[in-house]
């Protein structure tokens, strides 16, 4: 017998109960069928790149000076750059903040640092961070230097308990020696400047020893110091990340403390973010979540969002940004 003999002797009641019978469910509606790849932002090595370098050449413009070994002088000098640059820097065109901030703490109780406040605010309310991560040429530096081979030195506990040094450098060297010195003795003192900055010695110190024989004979003790503790932060920064940046520069302490407010910023959308934690376990510095004070807002976390909640944005921060908590027992994935 042939399927249509089969098919024109069922009983009517077969088809009306084939009919009626539940269909099953599409796979795309089951309760928890795993979302669609979302699409990835790009992230912004490159471009970043591209702006440290400007950013670097637009702080050091006067080319002159790297022949000549000359401290500009110029009209510009009166204004200060967001990044760490160093005021005697042959090539520099304009103030570093934290020596325009310690110069006017100096001059306290006699004249206010109404301009050096100002500019504080008005850089960390709109960049922050943002300035560490794209426009502080020693930045530039340290992340250069950790790309020589080496074996390097992964984040954990021990980082995380050094990130807070770098609040007390700010508050001693930045704040109270130059407070103090100005209050009892009645001059400017430049602490941190003289006895520590990298910046200082790298980019002003050596080329300036170079070029100029007088000012190798009035060398001493204390830029055989200096010396010393620049190699030394130069050195650390091929195994650490940007070591200098995490536990010892004031400047980054001060953009930091701008991390919440600051109107252009890395977020996270927390309507795509599902809390795996994958951005903080990649990420090679010590924060604890996106945008926090650790984070330089460099942005490479967005590349490894599974979900693209992850993006650079100016507004303020409002009701869909936020980070979800990561489960209690994340894969380890570390930076490398």
């Amino acid at each position: 017998m042939d399927n249509k003999q089969v098919s024109s002797n069922a009983p009517a009641g077969v088809f009306a109960a084939a009919s009626a019978a539940p269909k099953p469910p599409a796979a795309a509606s089951a309760p928890h069928a795993a979302p669609g790849p979302a699409p990835k932002p790009q992230k912004p090595g490159l471009r970043r790149r591209c702006i440290q370098l400007a950013a670097a050449l637009l702080y050091n413009a006067n080319l002159p000076g790297f022949a000549s070994g000359s401290i500009y002088q110029g009209e510009l000098k009166g204004l200060c750059v967001p990044g760490l640059n160093c005021y005697s820097c042959p090539g520099a065109v304009a103030a570093c903040p934290l020596g325009a901030l310690q110069n006017a703490l100096g001059a306290l109780p006699h004249k206010l640092p109404l301009y050096i406040a100002g500019l504080i605010l008005l850089a960390g309310g709109l960049l922050g961070r943002v300035i560490c991560g794209f426009a502080c040429p020693f930045g530039l530096i340290q992340e250069l230097l950790h790309k020589l081979p080496g074996k390097k030195l992964q984040k954990g506990r021990w980082s995380r308990r050094l990130a807070p040094l770098k609040y007390i450098v700010l508050a001693v060297f930045v704040v109270l020696l130059p407070l103090w010195y100005a209050l009892a003795k009645g001059m400017p003192a430049p602490a941190f400047c003289k006895y520590i900055c990298p910046a200082g010695t790298l980019e002003g110190g050596w080329p300036l020893m170079a070029l100029r024989p007088d000012y190798r004979a009035l060398a001493g003790a204390l830029f055989g110091w200096k010396t010393l503790l620049c190699l030394a932060i130069l050195a650390a920064c091929v195994f650490i990340y940007r070591a200098f940046c995490r536990f010892l520069c004031p400047l980054g302490a001060i953009w930091g403390l701008f991390s919440r407010l600051a109107l252009l910023a890395v977020r996270v959308d927390k309507n795509l973010c599902v809390g795996c934690g994958r951005c903080v376990r990649q990420c090679k510095l010590d924060v604890r979540h996106v945008g926090d004070a650790e984070c330089i807002q460099c942005g490479e976390c967005a590349g490894c969002c599974p979900t693209g909640a992850i993006s650079f944005s100016f507004k303020l921060a409002g009701e869909n940004t936020g980070q979800k908590d990561p489960p209690t027992n994340p894969k380890k994935e570390t930076a490398s």
